[in-house]
């Protein structure tokens, strides 16, 4: 019997609750956030060094990586520092250069404009049967030996590797 009456007890507390209950949930609709203008806490920029891998032929993520690119040109400018980037294609990643549509070719044209390189690798271009000639603005000297082993390289020279999907 003295279980029941916990029961019934538990029951009745929580029932008495139920108006408090519905009345925390109730809350004023939350405010539009506004643009907040950010604020560096850190020493400036300065000159950074960056190796991004393209190794997918996902549009998607070839289009992320040239807008955090870009994005990171830009805040550079802003804050006091220079973005020095590489991007190293291989494997799938050199479909990126092989039919880049008018957007992608725009963006190219602007990183170039801003100083980034794009290299390809000649293994992947060898593999494939790919001709350079075929890749949107890659001229020999775009052509590294290894695409994985450029990326090392360049990280044992302080080039930080970004690679948010790969």
């Amino acid at each position: 019997m003295a279980r029941y009456t916990l029961k019934y007890a538990l029951l009745a507390a929580s029932v008495a609750c139920m108006p408090v209950l519905a009345a925390a949930q109730t809350v004023a609709p939350a405010a539009a956030s506004a643009y907040v203008s950010p604020h560096v806490q850190h020493a400036p920029y300065g000159e950074v060094r960056i190796v991004v891998p393209l190794t997918t032929n996902d549009h998607n993520i070839q289009q992320m990586k040239l807008r955090n690119v870009a994005n990171a040109i830009d805040a550079g400018a802003q804050w006091k520092g220079k973005f020095v980037v590489t991007f190293v294609m291989y494997a799938k990643g050199i479909s990126f250069l092989e039919t880049p549509d008018d957007a992608t070719r725009k963006q190219i044209d602007a990183l170039k404009a801003k100083g980034v390189r794009f290299e390809v690798c000649n293994n992947t271009l060898r593999e494939q049967g790919v001709n350079f000639h075929d890749l949107y603005h890659v001229s020999e000297a775009d052509i590294v030996p290894s695409g994985f082993g450029e990326v090392a390289w360049l990280q044992a020279r302080e080039h930080y590797v970004i690679d948010p999907v790969d």
